[in-house]
């Protein structure tokens, strides 16, 4: 293919999208975008320039452009460990059908899905059964499957992800190598924090008193300062996702001197949240990636988003297996990598 047109479903801030752009570079045109979340669209907007279209599961299959890849990381709560895990009794995990209706009306000659690792788990392996059963055997494509963990290809945050690949011929394709190679969370920290970003001396002390209390029930819940030459905790949305992935260092004289907290001044041991614009370097985001939305939203949208150097990767695998299509027999293996 000299052209290959691309849609984006469930697109967030489009982390899959511009993984795949850094990939094929000009020979990748996106001909449609869907998100539902309206901040979601507003930094997609800002990024690229065009503002995906609404809820997909309103939009018939058939309205949406002829495409040769689908690219597709659909909300991923209803399977998660830290979610409800309610798989497809929740109307999150019934989106998969939404993507399957779609590969069924316009037979895409690929696609990539990406879901948290534990739906290859989820319901005693059922519900990656009934996935794998309806890409394989319903729409016979070619799939392959496989777990990466997202420090192992460029960022520094442990993150593991299923992603399933498919082919409308039985092709070979083989997912990226994980590099011996593991980057330092102390390469995306910034150097001069806000004040806003330091736990107030009250909230630290409050985190401190909920870690003993649960330390005396054998609990292992409570909160994580990062070590530099580590690596980040996974991204999250919520409360859980600050407390773990704390960071030290000295603040600048103007945290204690500058605006403060409703809550109270910064604490004294000099703890303090990422920041969005770490959140973001953790995910691959390069520093020119805007966010037009608040704090908040940017937290989200990051917890929610993929690492762009893992897709990158997926991308030019399957670039390779496009061009080169050399034919295999079916079969298909699950490696992990955690």
């Amino acid at each position: 293919m000299t052209e290959y047109r691309a849609i984006d479903l469930f697109a967030g801030i489009g982390g899959i999208r511009l993984g795949f752009q850094q990939a094929f570079g000009n020979q990748m045109n996106f001909v449609f975008a869907s998100e539902i979340n309206k901040y979601a669209c507003d930094t997609y907007e800002e990024n690229f320039n065009e503002r995906p279209a609404g809820d997909i599961t309103s939009i018939p299959p058939e309205e949406i452009p002829d495409h040769d890849m689908l690219l597709a990381g659909w909300p991923c709560q209803s399977f998660s460990m830290a979610g409800r895990k309610g798989g497809f009794g929740d109307p999150r995990g019934n989106l998969f059908f939404a993507i399957s209706n779609i590969l069924k009306k316009k037979l895409p000659y690929s696609f990539l899905l990406e879901n948290v690792y534990y739906l290859k788990r989820h319901d005693k392996k059922k519900t990656f059964k009934t996935i794998m059963h309806i890409l394989e055997d319903e729409l016979n494509y070619k799939v392959y499957y496989e777990i990466l963990n997202a420090k192992y290809y460029g960022v520094p945050q442990n993150r593991p992800r299923i992603f399933i690949v498919g082919f409308r011929e039985p092709i070979y394709f083989d997912f990226p190598p994980p590099s011996s190679t593991i980057p330092k969370l102390k390469t995306v920290l910034e150097k001069n924090v806000l004040s806003k970003y330091y736990l107030s001396q009250r909230y630290l002390d409050g985190l401190k008193n909920h870690r003993r209390r649960h330390e005396k029930l054998g609990h292992g819940f409570g909160y994580i300062v990062l070590d530099p030459d580590g690596v980040a905790k996974t991204l999250v949305i919520g409360g859980m996702g600050h407390e773990r992935n704390l960071v030290k260092n000295t603040p600048t004289s103007d945290a204690y001197g500058g605006p403060r907290d409703d809550i109270g001044k910064p604490n004294k041991e000099g703890l303090r949240r990422l920041t969005p614009r770490e959140c973001a370097r953790l995910q691959g985001y390069a520093d020119s990636f805007k966010f037009p939305v608040s704090n908040t939203q940017a937290y989200r949208q990051l917890a929610e988003s993929v690492a762009v150097p893992l897709i990158g990767k997926i991308a030019l695998s399957m670039k390779k297996a496009i061009e080169e299509r050399i034919p295999i027999a079916e079969s298909h293996n699950l490696k992990i990598i955690l």
